[in-house]
């Protein structure tokens, strides 16, 4: 795979979208980090603020907050690592795993009657990693808008890498795995 420059930019599901709907929002301010770049002793943060952005978009939307989930964290986490490990970006893996599939291996579906999940992937790089910039890119797009404003989904789990697929530099991939089971 070419190996790209630390160009400031974002991908979202291989799409790009241009820097001007990146732009820092007001919204983000009072969510701690929000506008900081991701590095390995800030995940949590990072985490955090990605949610909490997450949050404030749906109660602008009048939409109950979504609630952080282990097991769904745990199978965002190491989605974003393995993308950036293996220098790939899509939701379905080179291995086969499938946004379904992860979250089953996680435990989150054990006892559910019936259930329903959801993925939003995103990377960016230089200023545009920032969890403002990555919820600003998945709130202009329609697909990953709806998943992220969907209000069936209660829970949440947020992986955020350091790095993204074939980039050099200050960089940093996302994924959000919502969802929502009857047991």
């Amino acid at each position: 795979m070419p190996r790209r420059s630390a160009t400031p930019h974002a991908l979202l599901c291989a799409a790009a979208l241009c820097a001007g709907l990146l732009a820092p929002g007001a919204a983000a301010a009072a969510c701690a980090g929000a506008h900081q770049q991701p590095t390995r002793a800030t995940l949590a943060r990072d985490v955090a603020a990605t949610r909490c952005l997450i949050n404030r978009a749906r109660a602008r939307h009048g939409l109950a907050p979504v609630h952080n989930v282990r097991a769904l964290h745990r199978a965002a986490a190491a989605y974003s690592r393995q993308m950036v490990r293996a220098a790939f970006f899509a939701h379905e893996s080179p291995d086969g795993s499938t946004p379904a599939s992860r979250v089953q291996r996680s435990g989150y579906l054990s006892g559910a009657r019936s259930w329903s999940v959801g993925e939003t992937l995103a990377w960016g790089s230089g200023p545009l990693s920032t969890p403002a910039a990555i919820v600003r890119a998945w709130m202009h797009s329609p697909g990953h808008r709806a998943i992220l404003l969907d209000g069936t989904f209660h829970d949440i789990g947020i992986g955020v890498a350091v790095g993204a697929p074939g980039i050099t530099g200050s960089a940093g991939t996302f994924t959000a795995d919502l969802g929502t089971r009857v047991r």
